[in-house]
């Protein structure tokens, strides 16, 4: 579900952050989401999910960022870049999404969904999802 409602708050989804780690081309919204959040302008919060993702695809060589980049990242932009823990309330969003079947991807959009935020996302499972609204 693509997003139409403003906000200055996001979740990010995995590919969002490591394509702005890797300084990939990313949507416009999400770029612009980034260029804000690094302005001090918008809020961006990256579940705990999303780390374990970058480790994993660091390890299979299909991404080059590593968690330090990611550390890195998260210490430069302390007060509009920040983790989002994986809870009991996130789990419990989560379960409510039954149009995501990947798990990785049903938490994130879970953090998402208990925040009540929409999610930088180009995945198009996600984007399809009627749980889960969307920009990229």
């Amino acid at each position: 579900m693509k997003n139409d409602i403003p906000t200055n708050d996001f979740v990010t989804d995995t590919i969002a952050v490591v394509l702005r780690l890797e300084k990939r081309r990313k949507g416009k919204m999400a770029k612009s989401l980034f260029e804000s959040a690094e302005l001090g302008k918008t809020q961006i919060y990256i579940p705990s999910m999303v780390f374990a993702e970058i480790l994993y695809l660091y390890e299979k060589r299909r991404i080059s960022v590593f968690l330090d980049n990611v550390q890195d990242y998260l210490m430069q932009y302390l007060h509009n870049i920040k983790e989002y823990s994986m809870t009991f309330a996130v789990i419990q969003s989560s379960s409510k999404i039954n149009d995501i079947r990947e798990l990785h991807d049903r938490l994130i959009a879970g953090s998402a969904l208990s925040l009540g935020l929409p999610l930088i996302t180009n995945d198009p499972v996600i984007e399809a999802s009627a749980f889960i609204k969307t920009v990229w």
